[in-house]
């Protein structure tokens, strides 16, 4: 049975959460068997207090079901999400490329129907990417194979690890499911806020990897895709490169999941004639206050009563016809140092799963169209973006970032050190952000702060700290494929995820490489 719009204390248990139930339909307490909430969303009211506003779904007696069942708008039944993957029946084994979200679920999905799938990465395990990353932070030696874009987990790893669920269905469930029995905690199956916690992510992959390996597939790390071999435009084969060595891997299927910053990779797609379009994106810089400073303007008299800190989404239509909005909010977190090619400067935003941390952030970002990018060539967005990091590189030593006081940008003034302290790693340098942004980007994000004041008043806090740039969204171009999933004009290359243009996030990543594993079971099937 399943009761929506049930009101539950912040600090509830069992017991609560059951006589809420008794309390909202003509069933007693006692009667009640097993619970499980499938949603929960914080509602912040003055008058009453910050409270959960739930969907529960229980069972009870069948002769109490059956009355309870014709109060229809009250209750309904309560079919849980399963999902089974068609079983593979190729006589060859399928290559996944791209071990993130989207690649590491495709190749479970093939190896759950018996495909033996081999995925190969081009980075390391995420233990060793770790290493790697801290080197990087430390001491600013980079390795363009490896870093925050790159390695087991993809770029998800290390950005707090947030998942947009939306409305469930058999897909979004297998990758919950599957993330809360590699070791996530239950919540992210219905809270709103559901994240899996930068420090705790690489443990999850662990297990995913180990889960993979035990159905059949194969893991080859430090694997980077030079070539996909083909005969009249049907796969044959792949070439990878290894520790200097090009080796080749016959399959008539191959998966690709390669990321939003593998340009490179998506560069050697073109030029073998995949056909791909210039898509929009979003181009900004990641702001950061205080923690708790955000928690008492976004929980206002709630402050201090609810356990967790505060996120916040925002987002104007300017008269010029551009959006702002922010991204990827992390709360009592930090900026990351997120290139992925030398000389360049990226950030992005991560938290660990307490969320504790000095600073909130989040990016603040502007769309761009393919218009921007200067030129009509399908790639051209990866200019737009490298133009902007090496801008902002030039501007500083050893990776250090651009930095500025709100109070400073939003004056014209002079950048000066306030009181916030950024925690980009590599350290800052206050740097006026016209110097390496289009000024439509600054003059875009000025006016959008007057707005998001408005509606969460104190967010244009003087003291807050402006990081960049922000650049990898998204990717910034469409590998086109058809119903069957495959790349049009090609058989049996799958491009697929965020990288390929058809995800946005964890939980879309993922999904999207489930359904295209899917079409490919299905076509040997």
């Amino acid at each position: 049975m399943i009761k929506t719009n049930i009101s539950l204390p912040i600090e509830y248990n069992t017991d609560s959460i059951k006589d809420a139930i008794s309390a909202s339909l003509p069933i007693k307490k006692e009667e009640i068997g097993d619970i499980s909430i499938l949603r929960r969303r914080l509602i912040l009211s003055d008058s009453e207090g910050p409270s959960y506003l739930t969907t529960i779904a229980f069972s009870t007696g069948i002769e109490k079901e059956k009355g309870l069942l014709k109060m229809r708008k009250k209750v309904s039944e309560h079919t849980p999400f399963s999902y089974t993957p068609p079983t593979f029946r190729g006589d060859f084994r399928p290559v996944v490329v791209g071990s993130g979200p989207c690649g590491l679920f495709a190749a479970l999905t093939l190896a759950e129907a018996g495909a033996r799938p081999i995925l190969i990465e081009r980075g390391l395990p995420v233990d060793e990417r770790a290493n790697l990353i801290s080197q990087f932070e430390r001491f600013g030696i980079l390795d363009s194979e490896c870093n925050v874009q790159f390695g087991e987990g993809g770029a998800g790893t290390y950005s707090d690890g947030k998942l947009k669920v939306g409305a469930m269905d058999m897909y979004k469930a297998k990758v919950i499911d599957s993330f809360i029995s590699s070791g996530a905690t239950e919540d992210i199956a219905y809270s709103t806020t559901a994240h899996l916690g930068t420090d705790r992510l690489p443990t999850i992959i662990r297990s995913l990897r180990e889960h993979l390996i035990s159905l059949g597939g194969e893991v080859i790390f430090s694997a980077k895709l030079v070539k996909l071999v083909t005969v009249g435009n049907k796969l044959t084969a792949i070439e990878y490169e290894k520790e200097g060595s090009i080796i080749s891997l016959p399959t008539e299927a191959a998966i690709l999941a390669t990321g939003h910053s593998a340009r490179d990779t998506i560069s050697m797609l073109y030029n073998m004639g995949l056909p791909m379009e210039a898509k929009g994106f979003g181009v900004g810089m990641r702001i950061e206050h205080p923690r708790e400073y955000i928690d008492k303007i976004v929980y206002g008299n709630s402050y201090g009563r609810i356990p967790e800190s505060a996120s916040y989404h925002l987002v104007t239509h300017l008269p010029t016809g551009r959006s702002v909005y922010s991204f990827c909010m992390c709360p009592g977190g930090s900026v990351v140092a997120a290139t992925s090619e030398e000389r360049a400067v990226v950030t992005n935003g991560m938290s660990p799963f307490s969320r504790s941390e000095d600073n909130s952030n989040a990016a603040l970002l502007i769309s761009v169209t393919p218009e921007d990018f200067g030129s009509s060539h399908p790639l051209a967005g990866f200019d737009f973006q490298r133009g902007i990091e090496r801008g902002a590189y030039s501007l500083t030593s050893e990776y250090k970032a651009p930095s500025i006081r709100l109070c400073d940008f939003m004056t014209s003034s002079a950048p000066t050190i306030g009181s916030v302290k950024p925690s980009y790693p590599r350290g800052t340098i206050p740097t006026r952000p016209e110097n390496f942004l289009p000024k439509y980007i600054t003059d875009s994000l000025a006016t959008a702060m007057q707005d998001f004041d408005a509606w969460l008043p104190g967010y244009n806090y003087g003291e807050a700290v402006l990081t960049g740039p922000e650049t990898r969204t998204t990717s910034p171009v469409r590998i086109m494929r058809g119903e069957s999933g495959e790349a049009v004009g090609f058989s049996g290359i799958y491009p697929a995820g965020e990288g390929a243009g058809y995800a946005g996030g964890i939980v879309s990543s993922a999904t999207d490489g489930i359904r295209i594993a899917e079409k490919l079971i299905l076509k040997f099937s």
